[in-house]
């Protein structure tokens, strides 16, 4: 039976809540969705190997369970949020799949070589990078922002997804895929993400011209452009009036779920997608990206 999407999920307002960053899923008094009930696999990737950056999470977490009832074994990469972690890799076990989980900073070039090496040692072979991970902060003024944030920002945000394509392209065979994550804030910038908005936009570019420079080996490139999506990024980095309002300001009304995107993540990363690369799909509520 469809489904409205305007009530299908919760709507604001969203409980008033600021936790510290990175967040945990645990500590948010609205749990997001990733799909544990309702994602139905078919076996679109069957027998791949995937790393999925920040998939301890989030939208991450709801990828990799989309990926493991698709058929793929699943490096789940994160930064510390270790039982979170724990949860991302049991439903992928469940799934039937392999879950690896392999803590780290992948603002480090040195650890982005270590994912690639241990998905290698792992499962043999490497067919699907999602480049996931991200860092952002609000504030007010460009004055708020320190030279030590703004780098961190790039190098979580950006860098990583260099680090990790130069290290994982050469073990990549035909038909492989790499599945950027950048946002609308690429292209519609929120002043208040100032630093994190910029890495998006960088994000959308690097997309368009790996793309291009990795055709002729018959690797795929492309991109998910999520809106506003309920994860523990939102109450861990925003403060608790804007929380409450999150998503309000799209045509459907409310904030994304986590498995809302999930299938936009599979069709990029499958057959289904053979002749996409370069491309951006955005999954924004019906905002526009101009």
């Amino acid at each position: 039976m469809p489904q409205n999407p305007t009530n299908s999920q919760p709507t604001p307002p969203n409980p008033k809540q600021q936790i510290s960053p990175p967040g945990h899923t645990d500590e948010m008094r609205r749990k997001p969705d990733h799909g544990e009930q309702s994602y139905r696999g078919s076996g679109k990737l069957q027998g791949r190997a995937a790393i999925i950056t920040g998939s301890d999470s989030g939208i991450g977490r709801a990828v990799a369970i989309a990926f493991a009832r698709e058929g793929a074994d699943v490096l789940i990469a994160y930064l510390n949020e270790h039982e979170d972690a724990e949860e991302t890799a049991r439903w992928v076990r469940e799934a039937g799949k392999r879950a690896v989980v392999m803590p780290g900073d992948v603002s480090q070039a040195a650890h982005c070589r270590e994912l690639v090496q241990q998905a290698i040692a792992e499962f043999g072979k490497l067919d699907i990078l999602v480049n996931n991970a991200a860092m952002q902060r609000t504030h007010q003024d460009i004055t708020e922002i320190s030279d030590e944030e703004w780098d961190a920002t790039f190098r979580t945000n950006i860098y990583s997804q260099f680090y990790l394509c130069k290290a994982a392209i050469p073990h990549m065979r035909p038909g492989s895929t790499i599945v950027n994550t950048t946002s609308i804030n690429a292209k519609d910038p929120s002043p208040q993400l100032l630093a994190y908005a910029t890495t998006k936009g960088a994000i959308a570019n690097f997309t368009a011209g790996l793309a291009q420079l990795v055709a002729k080996k018959g690797i795929r490139v492309n991109a998910v452009a999520p809106g506003p999506i309920w994860t523990p990024l939102i109450p861990s980095t925003m403060p608790e009036e804007k929380v409450e309002k999150f998503g309000a300001n799209t045509p459907i009304g409310r904030a994304g779920q986590p498995a809302e995107l999930a299938p936009a993540y599979v069709l990029l990363a499958s057959e289904e997608s053979s002749y996409m690369t370069g491309a951006i799909i955005p999954v924004t509520g019906g905002r526009p990206m101009l």
